[in-house]
């Protein structure tokens, strides 16, 4: 199994700087994000969440994809190069009305 601290480093090393810290007796740790201008990301990581491979590549993927929003990034045009293009198309306008019981209204 790889190191789940070094998977979260490379993950994000060089374009930021990865702070790994002891947070709680659970085991618990925060990892914190940081670039030129200060944080970017801060994210509590529990020891079940770090102990499992596929748990550290969606976290990974989710502090990216916030951040990435936070740029002002499509999150459409993210969540597809996330998925390598397998997103179902978006539905039409309307797409909520137009089921019976799922009125939108003000």
């Amino acid at each position: 199994m790889e190191n789940p601290f070094q998977v979260i480093s490379d993950a994000f090393q060089p374009e930021y700087r990865v702070n790994l810290s002891i947070e709680r007796l659970d085991g618990s740790i925060m990892l914190t994000l940081s670039n030129e201008t200060g944080v970017v990301a801060k994210r509590m990581i529990s020891a079940a969440q770090r102990n499992d491979p596929k748990r550290v590549k969606r976290l990974i993927d989710s502090i990216k994809f916030g951040i990435a929003i936070e740029q002002g990034h499509s999150a459409m045009e993210i969540l597809a190069a996330m998925t390598d293009g397998d997103l179902p198309t978006p539905p039409t306008k309307g797409w909520l009305t137009d089921k019976p019981g799922l009125q939108v209204g003000i």
